[in-house]
């Protein structure tokens, strides 16, 4: 127990290391990064889903997970039927060094049959917060990407059925 709390403590501490302000990322094409899922597979974003749309629910601290399991449910309410990743990104080579005991803390909290959409990002943390900025951490980074990996949909703001409805249109928009 003592070691997950460390852990946490951790992650609270190292999760932004470098403030980047926020920005609209809508129109430019998502970097190309490398994750691990928790079922251990490495997957190379965007190219992992190229050819359709995709949505990624960034979170930059444990606090986003909240924010994140919103955005979830209501796709999932309103059944919205599009390829949905979250990306816990985790910028700094002190986090990279505790990466197993971190991903094995979140396969611990987080139903096997989850596990594929699930990517970590350790090594590539840092872009992915410079092209997003990491200001208000605790909110998740909603991105609609389309079939190029281009992002045509970008919400920072915390969970709203408002954004959820603006993110659904332009999904539809995509045809």
């Amino acid at each position: 127990m003592r070691q997950i709390i460390s852990l946490i403590l951790l992650l609270l501490v190292t999760g932004c290391t470098t403030h980047y302000p926020n920005q609209n990322i809508e129109g430019k094409r998502f970097p190309n990064v490398t994750g691990t899922s928790l079922e251990k597979q490495t997957v190379s974003l965007p190219a992992h889903v190229a050819g359709k749309p995709s949505v990624y629910l960034i979170g930059y601290k444990q606090d986003s997970q909240f924010d994140i399991d919103r955005w979830l449910i209501g796709l999932d309410m309103k059944e919205v039927d599009v390829v949905a990743f979250e990306l816990p990104t985790i910028a700094g080579m002190f986090p990279r060094m505790f990466s197993t005991q971190i991903d094995e803390g979140m396969r611990r909290g987080i139903p096997k049959e989850l596990w594929g959409g699930v990517i970590t990002i350790y090594e590539d943390g840092e872009r992915i917060q410079a092209f997003t900025g990491n200001e208000k951490p605790n909110n998740a980074r909603v991105l609609l990407l389309d079939e190029k990996g281009n992002v045509v949909y970008f919400y920072d703001s915390g969970f709203s059925v408002a954004a959820l409805n603006e993110l659904i249109t332009r999904l539809a928009e995509l045809g």
